[in-house]
């Protein structure tokens, strides 16, 4: 019987404290971080972070690397899922410069997502959060990112 109290409290959690948390943390901690990115954009947080517009048009700040071309992203979220079956256009704003871009989750490469994870989140835990590949357009005025 203690058992099931303590499945059900664990239920409850993730079914209703969960949701509300990642609700104030989009609303309340999300729109900070975006605008210290903006009004900073060389700053050390703009080092790591960048802002994605997903198609559905909201903007989600995430850890990024950015290679040959491309960008990646760690989605530790459900945003991910907009981008299942893509490419998806997308833009990117990565210290300072929107670009544009396809965007794809990548949810069946697993040997590619841990090596890109190891240079995107080198100390997280292994097989933790959604890779996202980026693929810049070239012809975007900003040009791809150097």
């Amino acid at each position: 019987m203690k058992w099931i109290a303590v499945a059900g409290g664990v239920i409850v959690v993730f079914v209703v404290a969960m949701p509300l948390m990642i609700f104030v943390y989009g609303r309340m901690v999300n729109p900070g971080v975006e605008e210290g990115l903006r009004n900073d954009p060389s700053g050390a947080r703009a080092q790591k972070v960048m802002i994605i517009t997903l198609p559905s048009g909201r903007q989600i700040p995430v850890n990024f690397l950015r290679e040959d071309g491309r960008v990646y992203a760690g989605a530790d979220g459900w945003w991910w899922k907009e981008l299942r079956e893509g490419p998806h256009e997308v833009t990117v704003f990565v210290r300072g410069e929107t670009l544009s871009g396809r965007a794809r989750a990548i949810t069946d490469q697993p040997v590619y997502t841990k090596d890109v994870f190891s240079r995107l989140r080198p100390t997280a835990l292994p097989g933790f959060g959604t890779l996202v590949e980026i693929l810049l357009d070239p012809d975007d005025p900003g040009g791809p990112l150097r």
